[in-house]
C-alpha cells in the first residue's frame, strides 16, 4: 500500500479506504488507485484484514460426530442441510467454512472458536455433546445448533418436533392395519431418542404393545443399515411395518426387504423421517415425516446473525408433516 500511495501521491490511509470502496474517497481518485493496484498486481491480504478488523465475513458450519463417527459429509441429509445453509449464508455476502469434527477429545469446540476463522458457528446436530454446547454457550453467543430441545438447554437450538413426528408415523401405520411395527435406528442421540419416544407413544395411543424385539439399532449409513436390517429379517422376526429414524435408514430397509423377497408395502409398510430428495424418487416412493429444511436453514441463519449483532434470539421448534407415498399406501 505504501508503494501505491507513492505512485498515486496520496497517503497510505487513503489507499486503504479507496481499496475498501469507502465513499469518502472521491470516485475518480478511487478508480485511479484501484487501477494502479491492478496494474502492479496488488491484492488485499484478506487474512491480515480479518485480523485487523476482527471480522472474517465467514460463517463456520460444523458437523460434530461423536456417537456415529462413520457418517460422511456425502450423507444425503447433510448435503441437503449444508446446501440450504450455504444459500442463506451467501445471500448475506458471507462465505462458508465447513468442518466435519470426529470428536475424540475434549476442547474441540473451544479450539474452533479460538482459531477465529469465522464470525459465527452453525452446528448440524448435537451428537452426544449437549453438555459441551451448554458450557460453551455461557461465554460464546454466536452459536446456533440444529437439534432437539432438551431440558436445561442454554444454547440456541432450531429443530423439528421429533416426538410428534414419531407419533404420527405410527398412527398412520396403525390406521392402515399394521400391528407389528418395528423401529429402525439408534436411540442414543437426542433427536433419535425423541423419535423413539414418539414411536412408543404412538404404539400406546394405537393400543399396540411395545416389543423390544422390534427395535433394531440400525447405523446411520446406508450400507451398514442395510446389513443390520438384513440380519434382523434373517432372524424370522414377525413384523409388518417399519418406522425408521431417517430416510436413509428407511431406504436401506426397502433395499433389504426387496432382497429378502418381501414386498413394500404389501408385506411390510415403511415410513422414514426427513423427506430428503431421494425419498421422492425411490421405488416405491417413500412415505416420510417431512422436516422443512428450507425454513430450518433460514431460522438458523436469522438467529445466528441476530446473535452476532448482540440481539436476543431464542430457540425454535418447527412442526412436521406426514407425506404419504407408495411405501405405506
Amino acid at each position: 500500500m505504501a508503494d501505491i500511495a507513492r505512485m498515486a501521491g496520496v497517503s497510505v490511509s487513503t489507499v486503504s479506504r479507496a481499496l475498501a470502496g469507502n465513499p469518502l474517497i472521491p470516485k475518480p481518485l478511487r478508480d485511479q488507485i484501484v487501477q494502479i493496484a491492478q496494474t502492479h498486481g496488488y491484492v488485499v491480504n484478506q487474512s491480515a484484514r480479518s485480523l485487523r478488523l476482527r471480522k472474517t465475513d465467514t460463517i463456520g458450519v460444523i458437523i460434530p460426530l461423536a456417537h456415529e463417527t462413520g457418517q460422511l459429509i456425502s450423507d444425503p441429509f447433510f448435503l441437503e442441510m449444508i446446501g440450504r445453509l450455504a444459500d442463506e449464508i451467501t445471500r448475506r455476502n458471507y462465505a462458508v467454512l465447513l468442518h466435519k469434527v470426529v470428536v475424540t477429545e475434549p476442547g474441540w469446540l473451544d479450539r474452533i472458536i479460538q482459531a477465529h476463522r469465522a464470525d459465527g458457528l452453525l452446528l448440524i446436530g448435537q451428537s452426544n455433546q449437549h453438555d459441551v454446547l451448554n458450557t460453551v454457550a455461557q461465554t460464546y453467543r454466536p452459536l446456533v445448533v440444529w437439534g432437539a430441545r432438551l431440558p436445561g438447554q442454554t444454547y440456541c437450538a432450531v429443530g423439528s418436533d421429533n416426538v410428534a413426528g414419531g407419533r404420527m408415523a405410527v398412527a398412520h401405520l396403525a390406521a392402515a392395519g399394521r400391528k407389528r411395527i418395528a423401529f429402525l435406528g439408534a436411540t442414543d442421540a437426542p433427536e433419535a431418542a425423541q423419535r423413539f419416544d414418539g414411536y412408543r407413544q404412538g404404539l400406546a395411543e394405537a393400543g399396540l404393545a411395545f416389543d423390544p424385539a422390534l427395535v433394531v439399532a440400525a447405523p446411520y449409513t446406508m450400507d451398514e443399515a442395510r446389513r443390520a436390517i438384513a440380519d434382523f429379517i434373517a432372524t424370522g422376526a414377525d413384523f409388518d411395518a417399519v418406522f425408521a429414524f431417517s430416510d436413509v435408514i428407511a431406504l436401506a430397509a426397502i433395499a433389504a426387504l426387496t432382497a429378502a423377497a418381501k414386498t413394500v408395502p404389501g408385506d411390510v409398510a415403511v415410513v422414514g423421517f426427513d423427506d430428503i430428495v431421494l425419498a421422492r424418487h425411490s421405488a416405491p416412493p417413500l412415505t416420510t415425516v417431512r422436516q422443512d429444511l428450507e425454513l430450518a436453514a433460514r431460522e438458523m441463519v436469522d438467529r445466528l446473525f441476530a446473535r452476532m449483532a448482540g440481539e436476543p434470539a431464542g430457540s425454535a421448534l418447527s412442526p412436521v408433516e406426514l407425506i404419504v407415498r407408495g411405501s405405506s399406501a
